[in-house]
This record gives C-alpha cells, sequence and structure tokens, in this order.
C-alpha cells in the first residue's frame, strides 16, 4: 500500500546566488494557505490534503476542479536512476514570457524547495489577485530566462520574509532534523496539458495532455504524474513510496 503522508520537509540542492538560506516549510494546507494567501491567491482558493489516490470515498473529499497537487517525495534510488536517465537527454530550459505554457523557476537558494513549489502551483493559471505581492513578482519574473528570474527570486526580500512568516506553523521547526524530500508540483497548465515542476530539475517536464473536463486530481493526471512515480518504486523494488500531498482547489465552507 501506498502511504500518503509525513512532515514533508525538504533540504535544496545547487548553487545560490543570495546569503539567505530559508526555514524549510511542511507541505500542509494550514501553513500553505497561509503562505498562499499573503501573496496574493484568491480567497476562493485553498490548498485541502489528500488522503488517498485509491479510495474513492475519501479522494471525494477534495473539492473539485483541482488546479495542482503539490507533493514532498522522497529522493529514492530508483527515483533518481530515473530522473537521471531523463535528464541525460535534456537541455536547460531556455524559455520565457508569456506565451510560455507555465512558468518555472530554478531552485537557487537552500530550503527555497517549499515556496517554488507553491509558486509552480499558483502561477499557473488565473489564480493570483492583481496588484498583490505575487501578481507584482510575477510581472516581472515571468519575461526573464533561467537564470535571472532564479536571482530575482533569491534576492527578493518580500518572498523570503512571506515564507519564513509562515514557517513555523505546524510540525515545521522539526523538519530541519527530518526526512530529505523534493517539492514536485504536478500542474494542468495553459495549454491542457499536465507539468511536473521541480526546481531542481533542468526545466519543465510536459508529461501529457488532458481532456478538457480532466484536472489536476483526475485518473488520467494521477496516472501520468504522482501514480508513475510510485510506479517507478514499485518496479524498482523499493516498496512503499511514503510521501505527502495536497491539492489546490475551491475553497469550500
Amino acid at each position: 500500500m501506498t502511504k500518503v503522508g509525513g512532515n514533508g520537509g525538504t533540504a535544496s540542492e545547487g548553487p545560490h546566488e543570495s546569503g539567505r538560506i530559508f526555514t524549510m516549510l511542511e507541505n500542509n494546507p494550514e501553513v500553505m494557505n497561509d503562505l498562499v494567501h499573503r501573496l496574493g491567491v484568491s480567497d476562493a482558493l485553498a490548498f485541502y490534503d489528500v488522503y488517498s489516490l485509491y479510495d474513492a470515498d475519501m479522494m471525494a473529499m477534495v473539492p473539485r476542479p483541482v488546479f495542482a497537487l503539490l507533493t514532498t517525495i522522497p529522493m529514492t534510488e530508483a527515483w533518481k536512476k530515473t530522473r537521471d536517465e531523463e535528464d541525460v537527454d535534456l537541455q536547460w530550459y531556455k524559455g520565457s514570457g508569456k506565451e510560455e505554457p507555465v512558468t518555472w523557476f530554478r531552485q537557487t537558494i537552500p530550503h527555497g524547495c517549499g515556496l517554488i513549489g507553491l509558486l509552480h502551483s499558483v502561477s499557473n493559471g488565473d489564480l493570483v489577485v492583481p496588484g498583490s505581492q505575487l501578481a507584482n513578482f510575477l510581472d516581472k519574473a515571468v519575461p526573464l530566462g533561467m537564470d535571472e528570474r532564479a536571482k530575482l527570486l533569491a534576492d527578493d526580500v518580500e518572498m523570503y520574509e512571506s515564507s519564513e512568516a509562515v514557517a513555523l506553523k505546524g510540525d515545521t521547526a522539526t523538519l530541519q532534523r527530518g526526512e530529505v524530500n523534493h517539492f514536485v508540483a504536478l500542474v494542468k497548465a495553459r495549454d491542457g496539458h499536465l507539468w511536473e515542476l521541480e526546481g531542481n530539475r533542468k526545466g519543465p517536464l510536459d508529461r501529457g495532455a488532458l481532456a478538457e473536463d480532466e484536472d489536476a486530481f483526475s485518473e488520467r493526471a494521477l496516472k501520468l504524474g504522482i501514480k508513475r512515480l510510485i510506479d517507478i518504486q514499485k518496479e524498482g523494488g523499493g516498496g512503499d513510496l511514503r510521501f505527502s500531498c495536497i491539492a489546490l482547489a475551491p475553497r469550500v465552507n
């Protein structure tokens, strides 16, 4: 049985261009809802826990449509092997501008995985309130290339302060001693495709087309996204994959 849960703390890889080191974020609705609304995502949206990817009754607890899944996944041997094999043939991302199907951020800041995962989840649809902190940031970030965009985020004091303001909610303070995981956002983007977005890859990954009535929590999206990673772990003989998963969806009272 695949286990959904755990703290979901992450540690970062790669160089950084700022002296700031972010506090790790826990992948749970309390933390991410606070942060996302501080940044300027519509109050009509919220993150929800995903308790199962297989039990229909538990899956029905998640409001629809789901715009993005934000997951934290441990770097298992099987997943690392698959990533390395896939990355060999990939070029570093060279896209920029509003004509791109997705907005993607390369991670260059220590422990910035959570903030970047959240940005990937909310920056690829009409979800941001005009004139908000996040809207103003994206206006500057979207036209930039990969390296300039990463530097903009690393140097943005408001983004850093917003992330730090929520960093001690829940069990986040214990994550510094926890398991090393990676934040991965699975997003239905403007082109109708499911995109896998992680700041430690060479760029955004197109996992395939979704039908108009298929959201990021549809069976096809799960098969192309998180269940594909579960299968990689099983086929690699690694046993259960322990991960956390939350869904961005319409707010319900």
